[in-house]
């Protein structure tokens, strides 16, 4: 016979749970909101400090074509970094596809289109190379991508015989420094930028809306409903002002429609597909998703697949802006790259980090590459911040890991 008491039910109103309040929800969600906080305040410190420069049409289209390339790796680097890994070769892999782009649409006259499809399979094929060797031969990936980053670097150089190669194929160019037809032919603004803009912000508004009432649905937490409405009102006006200052400018650039497809695809990937939770169970515990049936192994090897022909599409785009292809080509980008995965809240060990915050993430090195350079900061000085910002991130993670 029983004779332990029963619990008493837990008679606390929903509403006034601590952590379906404002005040609590937001403690909870600190480290997401406190990242977006503080892109907005190093945003709006530049802002001040260039005399507004920072937020005019031309600097914020020179924003985008500046960072493409770092955000389209950070995507990659993040289901690295995921999955438990590290790849440093990424700056010599886009320096090298780069050089061979050169070399097979300037040197031996490819059209852009085939030309582009090996440079992409070419990337593949690298990340394979470095993926076997992680995965199977238990080799880790410090070592094997530090041994890239040399082998490809001096690849490059071999490739271009130590020369600058160029110019590109002007169609190829407008892969970089192209921008959106105007159909709706406005005059001083351009109204099918302004258009796609508004429809991108009502789009991620539905979204949201029906994302958070599904969850409601099936009993789960979702934001108070000021705070939800205050975020989404704040996503949405950001984006109707982006685009409309970059549509009195040229429009939206074709990279940045570019960038936009991959990280709705690879945010739909890690939140919503199997393999996607596959690649934070890795990282989160190796033997126990072996154990559950996931093979490591190959999951391990397709993310280095994938960041190849991520690093190879940004060795693209850089070699398009360029408008050439030079042998230092991608040095120093595997840098601003590791930092914005974890500035943007990619765990230093593995199974933590979502796409949004690394593409934040790259801005925040993005927007204060851009500001410092408007404000005259040398490079040297430059190294120092941005070295001593992925310091803090990485303490702010241990921290937070260990609390």
């Amino acid at each position: 016979m029983r004779t332990e008491a029963a619990a008493a039910p837990d008679t606390t109103p929903k509403s006034e749970h601590p952590s379906a309040t404002g005040t609590g929800w937001l403690r909870g969600h600190l480290r997401e909101y406190g990242l977006l906080l503080s892109l907005i305040a190093i945003m709006v410190f530049f802002q001040v400090m260039t005399d507004g420069t920072l937020m005019q049409p031309l600097n914020l289209t020179n924003l985008v074509l500046q960072n493409s390339y770092i955000v389209i790796m950070a995507l990659g680097m993040l289901l690295v970094i995921v999955a438990g890994y590290i790849d440093l070769s990424v700056g010599s892999v886009s320096g090298f596809i780069g050089a061979l782009a050169a070399v097979l649409m300037v040197s031996w006259g490819w059209h852009y289109v085939p030309a582009t499809l090996v440079c992409l399979a070419a990337g593949a094929l690298i990340g394979a190379a470095q993926g076997v060797w992680v995965a199977y031969f238990r080799i880790p990936s410090f070592i094997v991508t530090l041994a890239g980053m040399l082998v490809f670097k001096g690849l490059a150089l071999a490739l271009l015989q130590g020369q600058s190669v160029g110019p590109f194929p002007e169609t190829f160019q407008h892969l970089s420094s192209g921008f959106i037809a105007d159909p709706l032919g406005g005059e001083n603004l351009r109204l099918t930028s302004l258009l796609l803009g508004i429809v991108a912000a009502l789009a991620m508004v539905v979204l949201k809306v029906r994302g958070r009432a599904a969850q409601a649905r099936h009993g789960m937490q979702t934001e108070p409903l000021a705070v939800f409405a205050l975020t989404q009102l704040a996503f949405a006006a950001a984006i109707v002002y982006f685009a409309w200052a970059l549509s009195s400018y040229k429009g939206l650039p074709n990279v940045l429609i570019v960038m936009v497809v991959l990280i709705v695809g690879y945010d739909f990937i890690t939140r919503r597909t199997t393999i996607g939770r596959r690649i934070y169970a890795l990282g989160g515990n190796e033997k126990a998703a072996r154990l559950s049936g996931i093979n490591t192994e190959r999951l391990s090897f397709y993310t280095f697949v994938n960041m190849g022909v991520l690093a190879a599409l940004a060795g693209l785009v850089f070699a398009a802006r360029l408008n050439t292809a030079t042998p230092k080509a991608g040095l120093g980008f595997e840098l601003d790259v590791i930092a914005a995965c974890f500035i943007g809240g990619a765990s230093a060990s593995g199974g933590v980090g979502k796409v949004l915050g690394a593409v934040i993430g790259a801005f925040v090195m993005g927007v204060m590459n851009n500001g410092m350079s408007i404000l005259g900061v040398g490079i040297d000085y430059q190294q120092v911040i941005k070295g001593l910002v992925l310091l803090a991130a990485v303490v702010i993670d241990v921290y937070n890991k260990n609390k």
